[in-house]
């Protein structure tokens, strides 16, 4: 979660966003096909959909306000069309969630033995197990298989959303990368603490350098707390493939089980079974 601190012009940051998307006609305002100077509704119009005055609205876009009351709040995603998850990050930046605030343990983090024990188990099932901060801790052989060899991979450069945008290998194995990518950055900014942990303002800091796609979606203030999903993959030795995948999370939330499978009789299980190594699984 954003820090206290930042949360005002978070907010501000968040609303406009948002706002600029919304067109009149989307909303039952007047004005629809007139030339504006800018994309979507003003801040007026977004004031008046909520029923709170423009002064009070521009300072909160301002981050001139520390937060707002619940009821604003309604209003406001009522007034902006925000979907479930963005409402609830829209009361998060608030102070106005209920989600746990856990402790962060300090030092170089590792897979849970459980969890490895887990990938052990599992067969013609990639599976990983991630960090706090989507860090690649643990993998099993068929995970190997379908993207690389992990291990091959310098600690600090093996984190799943930094190779979903950076590795070649990786973001080449998946034939609808897009959507996937775009799903990992809300999730990251959804789940972390941003950039008040220095770990993850690395990581945003180098992806916002180095990719245009990555920079221009964490603009966006999306969030997505999505745990299943089916995306396409592709490999030179099967050729496309459709998995399912869902992630799975601890009690203490600090680390994630991403799990992808086929459902029986398919040509992707087929695929995974052709892609099955005979080895045993490894961490770093």
């Amino acid at each position: 979660m954003t820090p206290r601190s930042d949360r005002p012009r978070e907010l501000g940051a968040f609303l406009k966003a948002h706002r600029s998307r919304l067109e009149p006609d989307a909303v039952g305002l007047p004005g629809a096909g007139q030339p504006r100077r800018v994309p979507g509704l003003r801040r007026e119009e977004v004031a008046r959909l909520a029923m709170i005055s423009t002064d009070y609205y521009t300072r909160l876009e301002q981050g001139r306000l520390a937060g707002a009351s619940v009821a604003v709040l309604s209003a406001l995603a009522e007034a902006l069309r925000l979907g479930e998850d963005d409402r609830n990050y829209l009361f998060q930046l608030a102070n106005k969630n209920h989600q746990r605030h856990l402790p962060r343990s300090p030092g170089l983090e590792r897979a849970c033995p459980q969890l490895e024990q887990l990938l052990n188990n599992l067969r013609d099932t990639p599976a990983m197990v991630l960090g706090r901060y989507m860090d690649i801790l643990a993998w099993n052989p068929l995970a190997t298989a379908v993207f690389r060899d992990f291990a091959e991979v310098p600690r600090h450069e093996r984190n799943f959303l930094r190779m979903l945008f950076l590795d070649p290998q990786v973001r080449g194995r998946y034939v609808d990368w897009p959507d996937l990518a775009r799903i990992c950055v809300g999730f990251v900014r959804a789940t972390t603490d941003g950039l008040s942990e220095p770990r993850v303002s690395s990581l945003i800091g180098e992806l916002s350098l180095r990719d245009l796609d990555f920079r221009t979606w964490w603009a966006e203030q999306h969030t997505s707390y999505q745990f299943t999903g089916t995306k396409t993959l592709t490999h030179p030795d099967t050729g496309r493939y459709s998995l399912d995948w869902q992630v799975l999370r601890t009690v203490d939330d600090n680390q994630i089980v991403m799990a992808m499978t086929a459902p029986p009789g398919t040509h992707s299980l087929d695929a995974l079974r052709r892609l099955q190594p005979q080895s045993t699984p490894t961490s770093p």
